[in-house]
């Protein structure tokens, strides 16, 4: 208790120099630095037990790690966790009805990732990191505790080239555990939403993938690559990040009036370069020619000097076109219908009639058949006219020696 001499000091004392006192009484209390809730701060592990995890974080009453909190912490990390470590811990409630600060460890770590990504989105920093799982719109990267979204369309142009398949399974799926740069593009908490993006973090761009690949390529090459547009001209392949045309005579033998008729964007394709322009870097690609000619199967049976029967199906000015089949049809230029000189086919033939003709051209590359009524009876071909007639001869010999068997 306070004795009667001391109180009447104190009573004798002005009222201001009691004010001082209460006010350095509190600014020594002020110098106790009290953990804040929503603070972090790094404390250092005084113990661990089954329950909880005290940790000292600079106050005379030690912070507690249990319940809920304890439970989140995978095994892995806790099994790292040693007495006198010092971890990251995020302040929940600075004093609970026991007298303990309630803190968090996994709510610290996961804080400080967030801070992580909104100093890197400001800074335009790349990072380095690890490809972890996938879904149909990109890839799942690991930053810290967290998970970021890299759009496809933000995965870098030479990644793209190298993907095969068209379900997001087997696109994605080898590129697991794969490493990869990328920079934060976004960040939102609220969401938890922090997207990223491997073409900020990349020097490449489309002109410096396409040097590359025409540095790499030459005429002949066979390339995988994937259809990425289309147009009424022809379809764009993207090879390696870099694109090239089929034009619309180079996708199939078939004749198509639009490349959709045969090909939708995404698809993977076999492309063949036929054509190099570096000048103007552009590259001509052809699906056709990786695949069997059906016309010449068609043809196997006709050469240049043979005789044939035609049927006359349409008049030009420059000639009259001639069906040998059901799918070979062949031109009569207008020189070669008579010895004397005309204006017009018509003035000789008329549609729907049969002819003989000769065969004087078969052009594989163009798909035509070369043909001719005045050379019919040329003696250019006497000989070979002979040779078929003994073969047809022979053959009908033949016929009617099995028959007569």
């Amino acid at each position: 208790m306070e004795n009667n001499e001391a109180r009447d000091e104190r009573d004798q004392m002005p009222e201001n120099d009691i004010h001082n006192n209460m006010e350095s009484l509190l600014a020594q209390q002020g110098d106790i630095d009290f953990p804040r809730q929503g603070e972090i701060r790094t404390g250092v592990i005084a113990s661990i037990s089954a329950g909880q995890i005290l940790v000292s974080v600079g106050t005379k009453s030690e912070g507690i790690i249990s319940g809920r909190e304890l439970e989140q912490i995978s095994k892995e990390d806790l099994d790292q966790l040693q007495v006198g470590q010092s971890i990251p811990v995020y302040v929940l409630n600075p004093e609970d009805q026991n007298g303990n600060v309630v803190l968090s460890y996994n709510r610290a770590r996961e804080e400080k990732d967030w801070q992580d990504a909104e100093a890197l989105i400001a800074s335009h920093e790349s990072f380095h990191s690890q490809i972890v799982a996938y879904n149909k719109g990109g890839l799942i990267v690991k930053f810290g505790g967290l998970r970021g979204f890299v759009p496809a369309s933000q995965i870098s142009l030479s990644r793209r080239a190298s993907l095969s398949g068209d379900s997001p399974d087997k696109r994605w799926s080898e590129m697991i555990n794969e490493e990869i740069d990328v920079c934060i593009i976004e960040v939102d908490r609220e969401k938890r939403r922090l997207i990223m993006s491997e073409r900020a973090a990349s020097t490449e761009t489309r002109e410096t993938v396409k040097e590359r690949l025409l540095d790499e390529i030459k005429e002949g090459d066979v390339r995988t690559g994937r259809v990425t547009s289309l147009a009424d001209f022809g379809a764009f392949v993207n090879i390696n990040g870099a694109d090239g045309l089929v034009h619309l005579s180079e996708i199939s033998w078939d004749r198509i009036q639009h490349p959709s008729e045969v090909l939708k964007v995404g698809q993977e394709v076999k492309v063949k370069v036929i054509n190099i322009d570096r000048e103007k870097k552009r590259i001509g690609l052809s699906i056709r020619q990786l695949k069997e000619d059906p016309w010449m199967d068609m043809v196997k049976d006709y050469q240049v000097g043979q005789l044939v029967e035609g049927t006359i199906t349409r008049l030009a000015k420059f000639g009259a076109f001639a069906r040998l089949s059901d799918d070979i049809e062949g031109l009569i230029h207008i020189s070669e219908i008579s010895e004397k000189r005309i204006e017009h086919p018509r003035e000789v033939l008329k549609e729907g009639e049969t002819v003989t003709l000769r065969i004087i051209k078969i052009d594989p590359d163009n798909h035509r058949i070369g043909l001719s009524m005045r050379k019919v009876e040329s003696m250019a071909y006497a000989d070979m006219d002979w040779q078929t007639l003994l073969d047809e001869m022979e053959s009908e010999d033949d016929s009617e020696e099995a028959q007569g068997k």
